[in-house]
């Protein structure tokens, strides 16, 4: 019996086509659930997994983007639902929330307690979580997003989440495709 031994690493774009690969052979189920990881609404990962196999990280990209913006308001809140409030990142297999929001993590009590009043008055406010793109955001830069935020009625409060969501999608995107 013959064996072939090969020595190396593999690098970030071979990492990447191995998982792209590896989304394209999973049962449906799985597929929908390693998707919902970037985006929570059931629809949105039904239809990113049926329009699989993916050529490329390109069609890939082009799938998810068409079925965001073939979503349903419900869709929309139950992907937002489905999200840490800042401040209080969810446990998750991947550690994604936490270091999504890690930016709050250094703040001082006087920061920390003025974002949890924020969150807490934005709720009461708009009836549902504050979503925002936190990554690479510190504490200070949130409390001023959220306070900017309040001012806004609530239609242009909702299409402002919605694209914070995309925003959030496509990097978790990324982020699945280099686990």
């Amino acid at each position: 019996m013959a064996r072939l031994r090969l020595f190396g690493r593999v690098n970030a774009a071979g990492r990447r086509a191995l998982v792209l690969r590896w989304l394209n052979t999973l049962v449906p189920e799985a597929a929908e659930r390693e998707l919902a990881a970037c985006l929570a609404g059931p629809s949105w990962a039904r239809a990113v997994a049926a329009a699989r196999p993916f050529e490329d990280e390109a069609a890939l990209a082009a799938a998810a983007e068409r079925a965001m913006e073939s979503l349903a308001d419900a869709d929309w809140s139950a992907a937002f639902a489905a999200h840490a409030k800042i401040g209080q990142p969810k446990a998750d297999g991947r550690g994604w929330s936490s270091g999504e929001q890690q930016g709050v993590a250094g703040a001082d009590t006087a920061t920390r307690e003025a974002l949890r009043e924020s969150v807490q008055a934005y709720e009461t406010r708009f009836g549902g979580i504050f979503l925002t793109c936190a990554t690479g955001k510190d504490a200070g830069k949130l409390l001023e997003e959220i306070r900017r935020r309040m001012k806004n009625d609530a239609p242009t409060e909702r299409a402002i989440a919605v694209e914070e969501q995309k925003k959030i999608t496509r990097l978790r995107l990324e982020k699945l495709l280099r686990s």
